[in-house]
C-alpha cells in the first residue's frame, strides 16, 4: 500500500467516523479526552495493522487509545432527492 493509498483509506474511515459520532453522540461520550483513535478496518486487514503500527509509535505516554473496530463500509449512496431528468432529442 502506498503512503497516498493510506492517506486515502484513513481519511475516508476518519470522515466516516465523524458522521457516525453526530449521529450517535452517545458514543462520542465514551472517547476520553486526549485519547488517540485507532480506526481498524476487518475488511482491509493491511491497514488494520499499518494503523496499529503507526499509532504504537505515535502513542503520547499516558495517552488512552481508543480502538474502533469496523466490520466494512456500506455503499455510499446519493443524498439527491427526487431528481428529474430531461432529456432532449439530438
Amino acid at each position: 500500500m502506498t503512503e497516498k493509498e493510506f492517506f486515502e483509506k484513513n481519511l475516508v474511515l476518519t470522515i466516516e467516523f465523524d458522521r457516525y459520532l453526530l449521529e450517535y453522540p452517545e458514543v462520542a461520550e465514551q472517547v476520553p479526552l486526549n485519547a488517540q483513535i485507532v480506526l481498524l478496518p476487518e475488511d482491509d486487514p493491511e491497514l488494520c495493522q499499518k494503523n496499529r503500527e503507526v499509532a504504537a509509535v505515535q502513542r503520547e505516554p499516558g495517552q488512552p487509545v481508543v480502538y474502533v473496530r469496523i466490520e466494512k463500509l456500506a455503499p455510499l449512496l446519493s443524498r439527491l432527492v427526487n431528481p428529474q431528468l430531461t432529456v432532449e432529442a439530438a
